[in-house]
């Protein structure tokens, strides 16, 4: 199970989705947790028929749910209610601002289980809360390193402390490129498979430039210079020039890094005096953009190569 939950007294603080919820009854039990993003509307609950209840989700009461519930006999709608909380419900919420039964109050207030309304109607309301609670609920990490947006594809630059992924990315800046976050990176996974970084509030578009310390980037560049957020593309590390290491010459194999169970396209890339890295870096970029329309220079090459030795006459070689 995923293990990020946020409280019902989160989805009552909403100020950005407007999800315009108040309490009604059942305060005792805002501090219930949420871990799915999933939304259920009782229906056959309602009836008794408690075998596909999830009390864990969000549940949903429209204008179908109360109709019925004042539209059966008294003491069967109260039996039904009675029966309903007896589940660990982590809320009801009551959409399209109708006002619920009386005996659904007082068992949702007996159960301490919180029941909220809204006005909003239960389509528009069921796709808010959908999108607030996938926001919220997505796995996150941090990552200590820089992100770029180069040519639009996001490229996440890593290395050891000191190997210049700051400088790399303030020239790149300077190339008219983008930089998303600098030092610390926060990551969070978006549905069904990408992964989204952005800055620390606190540092947002400063970078660190040892020799020269601490500079905002948007303002000496301006916003054409700066991305909020990017998604992740691919992974570039920076790592120190070893003679005794083997570097990749060709490129046919592709490496993978992963984040949060997403493999990413992963380039290591030697740092040595005399190599221009902000020009490998996008020339990194532009080679993604190019396997993305599905051509892959290096396999390309690779199979011309093996073409050509194939079909090569014997006793051709050159004396």
């Amino acid at each position: 199970m995923n293990t990020i939950s946020l409280a019902i007294q989160d989805l009552l603080e909403d100020a950005e989705y407007g999800l315009d919820l108040r309490l009604i009854a059942g305060q005792a039990g805002l501090s219930h947790r949420l871990y799915s993003s999933r939304i259920q509307k009782p229906g056959l609950a309602l009836t008794g028929y408690t075998e596909h209840l999830h009390p864990d989700r969000v549940q949903v009461l429209g204008n179908t749910e109360i109709s019925y519930l004042s539209q059966i006999p008294n003491d069967q709608a109260v039996g039904y209610v009675q029966k309903l909380c007896s589940f660990p419900i982590s809320c009801f919420i009551i959409t399209k601002g109708l006002d619920p039964p009386d005996f659904l109050k007082h068992e949702a207030e007996n159960a301490g289980i919180p029941l909220l309304g809204t006005a909003i109607q239960s389509s528009t309301f069921i796709s808010l809360i959908t999108k607030f609670l996938e926001e919220r609920l997505l796995p996150t990490t941090h990552i200590h390193g820089v992100l770029v947006d180069v040519l639009g594809v996001g490229v996440l630059l890593l290395g050891k402390s000191g190997i210049g992924k700051s400088e790399c990315a303030l020239d790149l800046v300077i190339r008219g490129h983008r930089l998303v976050a600098d030092d610390i990176i926060h990551v969070k996974k978006k549905m069904p498979a990408s992964l989204v970084g952005q800055a620390a509030e606190m540092i947002q578009y400063h970078m660190e430039i040892r020799g020269l310390g601490i500079i905002n980037i948007k303002d000496l560049f301006g916003v054409s210079s700066i991305r909020e957020k990017k998604i992740i593309h691919m992974v570039l590390e920076l790592v120190e020039w070893d003679p005794e290491q083997e570097y990749e010459r060709l490129g046919i194999d592709d490496r993978v890094y992963s984040i949060l169970g997403i493999d990413l396209p992963h380039l290591k890339i030697p740092v040595r005096p005399g190599r221009n890295l902000t020009s490998i870096i996008e020339v990194a970029a532009r080679n993604y953009l190019l396997k993305g329309m599905g051509y892959h220079s290096a396999r390309d090459f690779h199979e011309r190569l093996m073409a050509r030795l194939e079909v090569r006459p014997l006793g051709d070689e050159v004396e």
